[in-house]
């Protein structure tokens, strides 16, 4: 099942997140809104969802509008692997055509299958170096997302990202000041050590996304801190060939 964005129903979710900008809503409002939009342009969806994310992988808002989606973001969250935060760590739109068949994320999809959640699309939230975030679909049937999904998703997604960054930065200003150049090179050190893993253990962009997840969590410490002892050297593991 592939769906069109409708115009009128992508100009309206944009409107009503541009009236927060003049409103000074809070930042969960924006969230909510967005998820709410999504959901509404999407109807044989599930559910919908919009999840911010800071650079340790640590969400700071989330909006969703069906039980179904909290329960299957708080799984990638609890198992440190799955769609989203694919999405928001390769910066790159991900489908899941069957959680059936998937095997990219053998946690993430075993609990999919057990939330009756069969497709998803997860599309991140980029604003110039950033991304902020992704949001995302979820439906019941297999074969519910595909490109043609994928790209008015994206184009709101680009629209969005930059509202949804002014009104953060707006909200805390302090944080964005302060940590811009932190937050550059830490997702140039995760890029980096992503690139490690795929050119010397032969794994594949989501497979050493998963890695640095799964590291991450393991040990927990931030994303930017197991890439930088990666690239220095100074972290071993077993799943890529350490000792």
């Amino acid at each position: 099942m592939s769906q069109q964005l409708p115009l009128d129903e992508l100009t309206l979710t944009l409107a009503r997140i541009k009236g927060l900008l003049l409103t000074e809503e809070k930042v969960d409002r924006a969230v909510q809104l967005l998820a709410e939009g999504i959901r509404d342009a999407f109807p044989g969806s599930a559910g919908a969802g919009v999840s911010l994310i800071d650079e340790q992988g640590n969400r700071t808002s989330a909006g969703a509008t069906d039980p179904l989606v909290i329960q299957g973001d708080q799984s990638q969250y609890r198992l440190g692997e799955g769609p989203c935060l694919t999405a928001w760590a390769t910066e790159r739109t991900v489908i899941v055509r069957n959680a059936q068949t998937d095997d990219r994320w053998p946690l993430w999809t075993e609990s999919a299958r057990e939330l009756q959640i069969a497709s998803v699309i997860s599309v991140p939230l980029i604003r110039g170096t950033k991304c902020l975030g992704a949001m995302k679909l979820y439906a019941g049937a297999p074969d519910a997302y595909d490109q043609t999904t994928a790209r008015p998703l994206e184009k709101l997604a680009a629209s969005a990202a930059i509202l949804l960054d002014n009104i953060q930065s707006s909200e805390t200003p302090k944080r964005f000041s302060e940590g811009l150049v932190e937050a550059l090179t830490s997702r140039d050190a995760i890029s980096r050590a992503q690139g490690y893993l795929m050119g010397q253990q032969g794994m594949t962009e989501e497979d050493a996304v998963r890695e640095l997840l799964n590291m991450s969590q393991a040990s927990k410490q931030s994303l930017a801190s197991v890439s930088a002892e990666i690239l220095s050297g100074g972290r071993k593991g077993e799943s890529y060939g350490g000792t």
